[in-house]
């Protein structure tokens, strides 16, 4: 959030946090959502840079539009196991999955 956004929204009375304080989210259970976002946005970014639409990325993991869909948005029906696969359908190396997910490039992003 830019600053002079979080400046007036204070000003107004709004408090600012994360969703672990917001919903009293233990560490374990905030690492494994941030990983199953950081998941859905990469398959997002892997399958446009293939120029690939969700109904093809379906086809290839055998599974519908609807769930790429839900995939991509980080959807909580959506297990880690079928967002790593079709990562790996991709073409998305088991090396570049551990980076997806690395403590390293989380703590980065926040």
């Amino acid at each position: 959030m830019r600053e002079a956004k979080r400046k007036r929204l204070v000003s107004k009375g709004w408090k600012i946090g994360s969703a672990k304080d917001f919903l009293g989210l233990s560490p374990e259970e905030s690492a494994f959502i941030e990983m199953k976002l950081e998941l859905a946005e990469s398959l997002r970014t892997h399958r446009e840079r293939q120029n690939l639409t969700q109904v093809e990325l379906a086809k290839l993991v055998k599974s519908s539009q609807s769930r790429v869909a839900k995939m991509e948005a980080g959807d909580p029906t959506v297990s880690m196991d079928l967002l790593v696969r079709s990562l790996l359908a991709l073409g998305a190396s088991k090396r570049k999955v551990v980076k997806i997910i690395s403590p390293a490039k989380r703590s980065s992003a926040t």
